[in-house]
């Protein structure tokens, strides 16, 4: 049960759920859901009814965002918070079955359906939860089975299309809560859509930072031109294919701020990329998104 406590009370140390929301990362509609549908984390009351968290609070989110990362559904993290069960006597993850019902819906182009999942997941987990353990396994089975299947352009152009409608709305919503200097996020490939450049904005769109993104491919030559027009606290380009690094590097000596390298083009150049020193390199989305952290580019300014 709640417990309610009276205004005369001192506060100092109980904080409104915007706060721990900016604190932990999830936001309040997650926290309400957790409380409600499994019982996690329960805040205290005001007078008023408004959820008040403590420091203990905050520290169980993190419990909970430590097992989600591990791959644990939200179903079951309240047991095992309290009798601390090891991750090993879980049995296969839940995601694996999430991820199948996914690729059936995909399969059979059923987009309602791909709706109502994607509300749901986000309204109980983190964005960097549903990259890890849906978006990014799901793509990778996708792109093996597009590979290899005859027929299969149909769903891949379907679930394409899909995820960056999905993406770039809840980008755009995220933008209207910050107006300080954008992240500049921009495609170095010629393929117009790339599901690993709207899943690096979809995640930085959730930190104080807006993103702006140039989805279509702009010529290494014109990079600067965008970053003096734009100014950017920062550029993280993204590339799946192979790059004229000279051109890149000749680019790059025009542009006066941080510069990140992520996708594919990582990989392909992971040699040669060793010499651009002023650049910051990553594969995966997750990966770029807490070199930025790391680099303290996602802060309010």
């Amino acid at each position: 049960m709640n417990t309610s406590i009276s205004p005369t009370v001192a506060t100092a140390e109980l904080f409104p759920i915007r706060e721990v929301a900016r604190q932990t990362g999830i936001n309040p509609v997650t926290l309400r859901a957790w409380e409600r549908r499994y019982g996690l984390i329960q805040p205290q009351r005001s007078a008023k009814g408004h959820r008040l968290y403590t420091p203990e609070h905050i520290a169980q989110i993190r419990q909970v965002l430590s097992w989600l990362e591990r791959g644990v559904a939200v179903s079951q993290v309240k047991r095992l918070l309290e009798d601390a069960a090891d991750i090993h006597n879980i049995e296969d993850s839940p995601w694996r079955a999430q991820q199948e019902q996914w690729l059936t819906w995909i399969e059979q182009l059923a987009e309602q359906k791909l709706d109502t999942a994607f509300k749901q997941a986000m309204a109980l987990y983190p964005p960097e939860t549903l990259c890890q353990h849906l978006f990014q396994p799901v793509l990778n089975r996708l792109q093996e089975y597009w590979t290899l299947t005859d027929g299969a352009r149909v769903e891949q152009v379907f679930f394409m299309t899909w995820l960056r409608t999905q993406l770039a709305s809840r980008i755009a919503h995220n933008n209207t809560l910050h107006s300080s200097a954008p992240l500049l996020v921009s495609s170095l490939a010629e393929q117009t859509m790339q599901p690993h450049l709207w899943l690096c904005a979809w995640l930085i769109s959730y930190s104080e930072c807006p993103v702006r993104v140039l989805e279509w491919p702009i010529p290494t030559a014109d990079l600067s031109l965008a970053v003096n027009r734009l100014r950017p606290r920062a550029l993280l380009l993204h590339s799946s294919q192979r790059l004229n690094l000279e051109q890149l590097r000749s680019s790059l000596s025009n542009i006066h701020c941080p510069v990140l390298l992520s996708g594919q083009a990582v990989k392909i150049h992971q040699t040669e990329l060793l010499e651009l020193a002023q650049l910051t390199c990553s594969i995966e989305p997750l990966q770029a998104y807490h070199q930025l952290l790391e680099l303290q580019l996602l802060q309010s300014h």
